[in-house]
């Protein structure tokens, strides 16, 4: 197998080209700079905060700010959250640091025990009505967007692909959850507030493989290994359906990533005007309700 622009050795076949090693790297990097400009994702005056573990997808995205953040002279830092996931998050945190050591890059780390009082470990073992996914993604988000407002950040950049958007959109049709839908896209959320910090995709476009071959590429110290808890949740299932479908019919996800950007509009419309914000009566986050999920979770396992 041949790159289509210059003959040499392919390392990855695309959809109608192959590349090889330095013409993938190029179109990696051009996509991603291409869809942080179509979608304003950064502006001169933003402080980006990226949301880091030190897995691939959270380091290619890190280094792409990086990149851009330079050429264009837009700040940012790094913001890890150490969920209490043992043998795992050590891990990764320990790559974490030695790329952000490598690049000087200013990181910071904030841990679920530091800010609801116990690990996911522990918490995990007393919520036996709870998926682990369900109990860490309400924490973790609420970790990160209260983290990234202390450090005054105007954006929060995420490692989310075009795999997760697309698995995202699925679970939720499959749920019944439009109007979580309407919430997605490159920037995320429906409504300005300013305790809520807009969370920004520069990988959007990107398919997992993709950043996974990036990474290598890239020579950067991670592992590929995943959170132990991934199999327990939906999404895994969504996950390896998705992955079926896009081995019999390449380009899938794309397709489905594509035909919701095209309703995205309007289903940001129509839930920005039927479902406004609250803000929590505990925390003063902004809520869906009139107490958000994070301190319901904090009042039934953690306090």
């Amino acid at each position: 197998m041949k790159c289509t622009k210059c003959n040499e050795k392919a390392v990855y076949q695309g959809l109608g080209q192959n590349f090889c090693k330095n013409h993938f790297l190029n179109y990696f990097e051009n996509k991603v700079f291409r869809t942080i400009k179509r979608y304003d994702l950064f502006d001169q005056n933003d402080n980006v905060c990226v949301a880091t573990s030190g897995g691939k997808d959270s380091l290619a995205v890190l280094y792409m700010t990086m990149l851009y953040g330079k050429k264009y002279d837009i700040k940012f830092f790094a913001l890890a959250i150490d969920e209490g996931i043992a043998g795992y998050r050590d891990n990764t945190l320990d790559d974490l640091r030695t790329f952000c050591e490598k690049y000087n890059i200013e990181l910071h780390i904030v841990s679920f025990k530091e800010r609801f009082g116990d690990t996911l470990d522990n918490i995990r073992d007393k919520a036996q009505n709870k998926k682990p996914c369900t109990v860490c993604g309400i924490l973790r988000r609420t970790a990160l967007n209260r983290a990234a407002r202390e450090l005054q950040a105007t954006k929060l950049a995420t490692g989310h692909n075009l795999d997760d958007e697309s698995q995202s959109y699925m679970m939720n049709l499959f749920l019944g959850n439009m109007s979580h839908n309407a919430a997605l896209g490159p920037i995320t959320g429906l409504n300005l507030n300013d305790k809520f910090i807009p969370r920004v995709k520069p990988l959007y476009f990107m398919l997992e493989k993709e950043t996974k071959l990036f990474a290598l590429l890239k020579n950067f110290k991670v592992s590929f290994h995943e959170c132990p808890n991934i199999n327990q949740s939906f999404r895994a299932v969504v996950r390896d359906e998705l992955n079926m479908i896009e081995s019999k019919l390449p380009g899938a996800k794309n397709g489905i990533v594509n035909a919701f950007l095209e309703i995205l509009p309007m289903l940001k419309q129509y839930y920005k005007n039927n479902r406004p914000f609250k803000i929590c009566i505990k925390c003063g986050d902004p809520s869906a309700n009139d107490i958000c999920n994070a301190c319901k979770l904090e009042e039934e396992l953690i306090r």
